[in-house]
C-alpha cells in the first residue's frame, strides 16, 4: 500500500520530488501511525462493508474503521457485530486484508473479546481496535488492554501485531476540574503499554456534546474554545518531543452544501494560478473550505491526520499532508545537526535554528516518507486536483 498509489507514473513524476514510500502492515509502527492520514469511519451496519474497504482503498484511503459504537443504534448492535465479522472473513478469503490499515471501533472490552473470538483467523486482516471514551478511572483502560492482549495471543501466526487507538472524549477530559488528573492517568497507562498504542485520537463531537455544542461549517473546532483548550492540553501531555504519540485531528462533520453566514475561507489566487477555478467552486459547494482551514490548524497545533466520515474528505487530508519542497529542504538542512547554530533556510526566506527545530525536522522527514515530497513546481491545488479526478 502507498499514498497516491492510484496515480500513474507520469503524474507521480510530475507531482513529486520524492514519492511516498511503499508500506506494509509490518512497517515501522511510527511510520504507520503518521501514514494513517484520513481515517475513514464506516458504520458496522452497512451491508457492503468488505466492498466498501476495497473501493475506498482503490480511491486512496489507507486507513478505515468499521464502527460498532455511536454510528450503530443500540438495538442493532448484534446485527452490526455479525456484519463486521463477516466483512473480515470476506477480506481474509479474498486476500484483500493488506489493502489498508483496518480497525474495528468497539464499545466495551467485552465486545473487543467477542469480535476477536468470532473473527478467528480473519483477525489477521485487522491492524487493531479503536477504543472510545478512553480513561483510566477504575481500571477501565486496563480492561481494554487486557482484552487486546488476549486477542493478540489468538491472532494467526505471522499476522501483524494488533494495536489500539484510544479516543479521548469522556466528560472528565473536557471538564477543567478533572482534566489534569484524567490526562495524567491516561498518560501513565499509555506509557506502560507503549507498544500496544498506534496513535491517539480526539473525539471532538463527544467533547462538544458535554456543553450541547456543535460547530457549523463556517467555524473550526479551534473556534469552540472549551474544546480547543482540551486539544491543547492533550498535545501538552501526550505530544511532547520525547516519548510523544501521533495525535490525530478530530472529525469534520460537514459534507453537503448548506446555508452559510461567513465568507468562503479559500483564497482564489492559487486556483487561478493553477488554471483550476472550477475545482475551487466544487470545494466550496462541498463544504470543504472549512475542512481545509481546520486541517491547517490541526497541523499548526501538532496533530497529524484526521478522522473523516465521508470519502470526499480523504483526498483533501492527503493533499495537505504532502511535505512541500521548501519544508523538505529545511528539514534536511536541520536534521542531525545537534551541535546548534542557525542559518538561512535553503529558500532564503526564514531562519533555521538547529537545536529548536530538530524535532520538527525529524517529524517532517517521517511525514515525507509516508506522503512524499511535492515537486518544486507542484502546489496543493495540483495534488488535490489529481486526487479528485
Amino acid at each position: 500500500m502507498r499514498h497516491f498509489g492510484f496515480l500513474d507514473d507520469e503524474h507521480r513524476a510530475r507531482l513529486f520530488h520524492v514519492p511516498p514510500t511503499d508500506l506494509s502492515l509490518a512497517s515501522d509502527p511510527a511510520l504507520l501511525a503518521v501514514a494513517l492520514g484520513a481515517t475513514l469511519y464506516s458504520p458496522g451496519i452497512r451491508s457492503s462493508l468488505a466492498d466498501d474497504v476495497r473501493k475506498q482503498a482503490a480511491r486512496g484511503a489507507l486507513s478505515m474503521v468499521l464502527c460498532l459504537e455511536d454510528s450503530v443504534p443500540d438495538d442493532r448492535v448484534p446485527e452490526a457485530e455479525r456484519n463486521v465479522v463477516q466483512a473480515l472473513a470476506d477480506l481474509q478469503e479474498s486476500g484483500d486484508g493488506a489493502l489498508l490499515q483496518l480497525f474495528v471501533r468497539v464499545r466495551t472490552p467485552e465486545q473487543l473479546r467477542f469480535v476477536a473470538d468470532a473473527a478467528g483467523d480473519s483477525l489477521g486482516v485487522l491492524s487493531g481496535f479503536v477504543v472510545p471514551k478512553f480513561e483510566n478511572e477504575d481500571g477501565y483502560a486496563l480492561r481494554f488492554l487486557d482484552a487486546l492482549h488476549d486477542a493478540q495471543a489468538s491472532r494467526p501466526s505471522g499476522a501483524p501485531r494488533l494495536r489500539i487507538m484510544p479516543i479521548l472524549e469522556s466528560p472528565s477530559m473536557v471538564h477543567s476540574e478533572t482534566r489534569t488528573d484524567a490526562l495524567s492517568r491516561i498518560g501513565d497507562v499509555l506509557r506502560d503499554h507503549r507498544d500496544d498504542v498506534l496513535a491517539v485520537r480526539i473525539g471532538a463531537t463527544d467533547l462538544s456534546s458535554a456543553y450541547g455544542l456543535r460547530r457549523s461549517r463556517d467555524l473550526t473546532i479551534y473556534d469552540v474554545k472549551v474544546v480547543s483548550a482540551v486539544i491543547g492540553d492533550i498535545v501538552n501531555v501526550l505530544g511532547r518531543r520525547d516519548g510523544g504519540y501521533v495525535i490525530s485531528g478530530p472529525v469534520w462533520e460537514h459534507f453537503a452544501d448548506t446555508e452559510r453566514i461567513l465568507r468562503p475561507q479559500l483564497r482564489l489566487t492559487p486556483f487561478v494560478e493553477a488554471s483550476d477555478e472550477e475545482l475551487r467552486r466544487r470545494i466550496l459547494l462541498a463544504n470543504v473550505d472549512g475542512l481545509i482551514r481546520e486541517i491547517t490548524l490541526d497541523q499548526a497545533n501538532g496533530l497529524v491526520g484526521k478522522t473523516v466520515i465521508h470519502p470526499s474528505h480523504v483526498p483533501v487530508v492527503h493533499a495537505l499532508s504532502v511535505v512541500s519542497h521548501e519544508e523538505y529542504l529545511d528539514a534536511q538542512a536541520i536534521v542531525g545537526r545537534t551541535g546548534g547554530g542557525a542559518a538561512a533556510s535553503p529558500y532564503g526566506n526564514k531562519m533555521n535554528e538547529m537545536k529548536p527545530h530538530q524535532a520538527w525536522a525529524t517529524k517532517t522527514l517521517l511525514r515525507a516518507e509516508a506522503f512524499g515530497v511535492a515537486a518544486s513546481t507542484a502546489t496543493f491545488v495540483d495534488l488535490l486536483e489529481a486526487s479528485m479526478r
